[in-house]
C-alpha cells in the first residue's frame, strides 16, 4: 500500500522524522518497501498570476508575458507554453531558482527580448500532470507563496508491504492506529458527523446469500452535480496513493477506501430497475465490468443485482452499465461487508483484481459500513451538492468474535523477557483490544477490524510488536552438540552431490510447480496433482518426474548458446496415492553436447548412453547396478533401460525420445537418468578379506547368442552360478560378422579366478568354467568356434 506521510500525520503526528517512522513501521511488521519524495528537490518557485500576454516579435511560438509573482512589480517572462493565458495562476521560477536536474534560472534574452524567470510545467517541476503546457493552479492560489508549500511537495510517499493477515492496516486509519499504539502519540481521526436525511427516498435491499454478505448499507443521494471537479487536495492524496482521479463521485468512494479501509461503490440510480438483491450469480449470467471487460459469471460468484440483471460483482468490481457518469443526477451509495471466503480467488479466476477485492479477500472491518457511508455522503454533498436520503441497512451473517486468552507466564516464556501485567494491559489498550484481567493473564475480545487474532500466539505477537523486537535481548543459545549416528549401510546425503559435481555435473534447482503438458509428455500422467491456487497458469500442477525441469534447463542453456550441458537435480516429486499423496525424493541428471569440454587432447565426440551409464554406476557403487531394456514415455524406445539394484527397479536411464527432441526444438537428444534417492543413499557393509598371495588365472569365453539375448541377462546368469574362486566376470568384446551367423552376436567374457589360500589347480579351474558354460548353454549360448 502506498500513502502520503502528510496525510498520515493529519491523523497522528508523532515527534519523529520520516526515517524513524519508516524504521518503526518496519520493525512492527508493516515493512516499508520504499520511501520516496513526492517531488524532486528545487527552490525559488512561487505562485504567479499572468497579467499580460503578447506575441513575441521575433518568434511565432513564443509569447511575452508579464506576471505578478508577489515581488511588488510585474516580471517580464518569455514563455513558449501553448496554454499560457491572462488570468492563469501558474508556477514561476524567479532568478536564482534551481529546478530539478540542477537547472539554474537567471535573467536572459530570448530572441532579443529580456526574460526575468521561467513559467513552469508540471514535468519541469517533477510533479505529475496531464496538461500539455504550464501547470495550471486553482484560481484561489495565493500569489507569491512557495509552490512547495502550496502543493505540499515536502512530502514522503511510503510503500508498505503488508502481510495478508494485516488487512486492518490497508488504510490511513489503520496505519494511524498502529503508529499511535507504537509511539503513544494522540490519534486525531477525522470527524464524521451523521448526515441528516432531507428526502425520504429509499431502495429496497434483500440479501439472498447471507453467509457471503454480512451487512449491506445503502443510501440514495439526489440532485448531485456529477461533473463537479474533484478538489485539488483530494486529487493530490489519491495520486500520492497510486490512484488516478476519474470523477468526483468515483474519487470520493476511492478516497473513503484509502482513508477508512471500506470499499464502496456508487450506482447511477436512474439505471436501476427495482430494488437491490445480493445473490449468487445465475447460470450463463454475464456482466460488462468497469474495465470494459465482459466476463462470464461463475455460480460461486457474489453479485449485486436489481430486478432485471446483475449490476456488479460483489466485492470485486462494478458494472459499466450502472456506473456513474457526468450526466448522473441521482446516485445510490453502497457500503457492504462481504465475507473473505466469498471473495477470495474469484478475482484471480476473472483475470483481474481491484483495490476492493484485495481488501475484502483479506477481511474488512464488519462494523465500519455506517461510518464509511456517512463519510462518503458528507464528502459528496460538500463537493457535488445533493440531497441525502436515510441510511438503510440489511444484515446477513456477521462473523462471531469470541474471547482469546493470553497468559502472562506464556508471554515471558515465548518472548524471553518478563513483562508485568500492567505493561501487557497498557499494550492491549494502545492496540485497541478490549480486555479483562483473569487469574493468570487477560481475556481479550478481538475487535471487528482484527481478523488475525484467533489464538494466544496472535496476542503474544501483538505484545512483542508494540514492546519492540529490538528491545527483546538476543541471548546466544547454549547447548551441547553431538554428531548424529550414520549407519554404515547409509551414505551421507551430500555424497551423491559431491560425486556428480566431481564428474562435471552442476546442480540445478527448478520449480516443483510445472506445466501440465510436461506431465503428459515426460510421464504420460493424465491425472497429476493439481494446485488450487497456482502462482501462474503455466505452473498449475506438481511434477511427478524431474525430467521436465532438466529439459527446460537444457532449453534455457541452448538459448544462451552453451555448447555443453551436464546438470543434475535432487528434489521431491509428487503423485496421488489413495486418499493422500506420495512425495519421494529423486535424483536426476542430464548430459548433452561433447563428451569433454573443448580441448586439444580429445576429439569432439558427443556424449552417449554409456557415458551416463558409467556416471550412474559410479553413483551407486559399490553396489552393482543392472540395466534392463525398458519403455518410458520420455525416453527413446530403443535406447532406454531400467536401473535395478538387488533385483529392484530404482530408476531409468536413456536418450530423450525423438518426439520430444523435435517438440522442444533441441538440436540433438540429451541422455537422462532419474533414480530413487533413497536407493542411492543405501550402501553395502564393507567386508574385509585378505589379498591373495597366489597368482590369478584368466580364461576367456566367446559365447555366440541370439541378438535378442542381452549382455546384462547373460552376465547375471553367469554370476549367479559362479563358484567362490571366480573373482570377476567382465565383457571385453562384442563381434558381429564373418564367422557368426546372421541374427547372432559373439560376446567375449573375461573370467578371472583366484583363491586366497592356495594356488588353483587345472581341475578346479576347468570345473568352474564348466559350471559357467552349463548355465550359458541353458540360455542358448554356445562357444564360438
Amino acid at each position: 500500500m502506498q500513502f502520503s506521510e502528510q496525510w498520515l500525520r493529519s491523523w497522528v503526528n508523532p515527534s519523529i522524522d520520516s526515517d524513524a517512522l519508516s524504521y518503526l513501521l518496519t520493525m512492527a511488521g508493516l515493512e516499508v518497501e520504499e520511501a520516496e519524495a513526492a517531488a524532486p528537490a528545487f527552490t525559488g518557485v512561487v505562485v504567479a498570476e499572468v497579467k499580460e500576454v503578447v506575441k513575441h516579435e521575433n518568434a511565432d511560438r513564443l509569447r511575452v508575458t508579464k506576471v505578478d509573482a508577489g515581488t511588488g512589480e510585474l516580471v517580464q517572462i518569455v514563455c513558449g507554453a501553448p496554454n499560457v493565458a491572462v488570468g492563469l495562476k501558474v508556477p514561476c521560477a524567479l532568478p536564482g531558482a534551481v529546478l530539478p536536474g540542477d537547472f539554474k534560472i537567471k535573467p536572459t534574452k530570448m530572441r532579443g527580448v529580456e526574460s526575468g524567470g521561467m513559467l513552469c510545467s508540471g514535468k519541469e517541476l517533477g510533479v505529475p500532470d496531464e496538461v500539455d503546457g504550464l501547470l495550471v493552479l486553482p484560481a484561489d492560489a495565493p500569489v507569491g507563496q512557495s509552490i512547495r508549500d502550496y502543493l505540499s511537495l515536502d512530502d514522503t510517499l511510503f510503500t508498505l508491504k503488508i502481510t495478508p493477515n494485516r488487512a486492518d492496516s490497508l488504510s490511513i486509519k489503520g496505519i494511524a492506529r498502529e503508529v499511535a499504539a507504537l509511539t503513544g502519540a494522540a490519534l486525531a481521526p477525522v470527524v464524521i458527523a451523521p448526515v441528516a436525511p432531507v428526502i425520504d427516498d429509499k431502495l429496497a435491499v434483500a440479501i439472498d446469500a447471507p453467509a457471503a454478505c454480512g451487512r449491506y448499507v445503502g443510501r440514495i443521494i439526489k440532485n448531485i452535480n456529477a461533473a463537479a471537479p474533484t478538489p485539488d487536495w483530494m486529487r493530490r492524496r489519491l495520486e500520492r496513493s497510486g490512484l488516478r482521479s476519474i470523477s468526483a463521485a468515483v474519487d470520493i468512494t476511492n478516497y473513503v477506501l484509502l482513508e477508512l479501509g471500506q470499499p464502496m461503490h456508487a450506482f447511477d440510480l436512474a439505471k436501476l430497475q427495482g430494488g437491490i438483491t445480493v445473490r449468487m450469480a445465475k447460470p450463463d449470467e454475464k456482466l460488462v465490468c468497469l474495465n470494459e471487460k465482459e466476463v462470464a459469471l461463475a455460480e460461486d460468484m457474489l453479485v449485486i443485482a436489481d430486478d432485471a440483471k446483475a449490476l456488479a460483482i460483489g466485492g470485486i468490481m462494478g458494472g459499466l452499465e450502472s456506473s456513474v457518469t457526468d450526466a448522473t443526477r441521482d446516485v445510490f451509495l453502497e457500503s457492504a461487508f462481504f465475507a473473505p471466503d466469498a471473495i477470495a480467488g474469484r478475482a484471480r479466476s476473472l483475470g483481474f483484481g481491484s483495490d476492493s477485492s484485495y481488501r475484502f479477500e483479506r477481511g474488512v472491518d464488519f462494523a465500519l459500513q455506517h461510518e464509511a457511508i456517512e463519510r462518503a455522503t458528507q464528502l459528496l454533498i460538500d463537493i457535488c451538492g445533493g440531497e441525502a436520503g436515510p441510511v438503510t441497512e440489511t444484515v446477513g451473517e456477521l462473523p462471531a468474535r469470541g474471547e482469546v486468552t493470553v497468559r502472562t507466564a506464556r508471554v515471558a516464556k515465548l518472548l524471553g523477557v518478563v513483562l508485568s501485567a500492567e505493561q501487557i494491559a497498557d499494550i492491549l489498550t494502545r492496540l485497541g483490544l478490549p480486555h479483562r484481567a483473569t487469574a493468570d493473564g487477560f481475556a481479550v475480545s478481538a475487535p471487528s477490524f482484527r481478523f488475525d487474532i484467533a489464538i494466544e500466539e496472535d496476542l503474544i505477537e501483538e505484545i512483542a510488536r508494540v514492546y519492540g523486537y529490538d528491545a527483546i535481548p538476543s541471548d546466544t543459545p547454549r547447548s551441547g552438540m553431538r554428531m548424529l549416528p550414520l549407519p554404515e549401510e547409509r551414505r551421507p546425503r551430500e555424497a551423491p552431490r559431491h560425486l556428480l559435481a566431481g564428474r562435471d555435473y552442476q546442480e540445478v534447482v527448478t520449480y516443483a510447480f510445472v506445466e501440465e503438458k510436461w506431465e503428459a509428455d515426460f510421464a504420460a500422467n493424465s491425472d497429476p496433482v493439481r494446485l488450487i491456487n497456482p502462482i501462474a497458469s503455466q505452473m498449475s500442477v506438481m511434477r511427478s518426474t524431474l525430467i521436465g525441469g532438466l529439459v527446460d534447463v537444457l532449453v534455457g542453456n541452448l538459448h544462451r548458446k552453451q555448447p555443453r550441458v551436464r546438470v543434475f537435480e535432487l528434489a521431491r516429486v509428487f503423485s496421488k496415492a489413495g486418499d493422500g499423496f506420495d512425495q519421494p525424493e529423486r535424483i536426476g541428471g542430464l548430459a548433452w553436447g561433447p563428451r569433454f569440454a573443448e580441448q586439444w587432447g580429445a576429439k569432439g565426440e558427443r556424449v552417449d548412453f554409456y557415458d551416463v551409464k558409467a556416471d550412474v554406476e559410479a553413483l551407486l557403487a559399490p553396489r552393482v547396478a543392472e540395466f534392463r531394456k525398458a519403455s518410458h514415455p520420455a525416453l527413446h524406445p530403443g535406447r532406454a533401460a531400467e536401473v535395478l539394484v538387488d533385483g529392484q527397479v530404482i530408476g531409468v536411464i536413456g536418450e530423450l525420445h525423438p518426439r520430444w527432441v523435435q517438440g522442444y526444438d533441441l538440436p540433438s537428444a540429451p541422455v537422462l537418468f532419474e533414480l530413487d534417492f533413497e536407493a542411492v543413499l543405501s550402501a553395502k557393509l564393507v567386508k574385509a578379506q585378505p589379498v591373495s598371495k597366489f597368482q590369478a588365472v584368466r580364461r576367456d569365453l566367446a559365447l555366440v547368442v541370439d541378438e535378442a539375448v542381452s549382455y546384462g541377462e547373460l552376465l547375471a546368469a553367469l554370476r549367479a552360478v559362479a563358484p567362490a574362486i571366480v573373482t570377476d566376470i567382465g565383457l571385453f568384446d562384442v563381434y558381429r560378422g564373418k564367422g557368426v551367423d546372421e541374427g547372432k552376436k559373439s560376446l567375449a567374457f573375461r573370467i578371472q579366478l583366484q583363491d586366497v589360500a592356495k594356488t588353483l589347480t587345472d581341475e578346479e579351474v576347468e570345473a568352474a568354467i564348466a559350471a559357467l558354460l552349463a548355465v550359458a548353454n541353458a540360455k542358448g549360448a554356445v562357444l564360438r568356434a
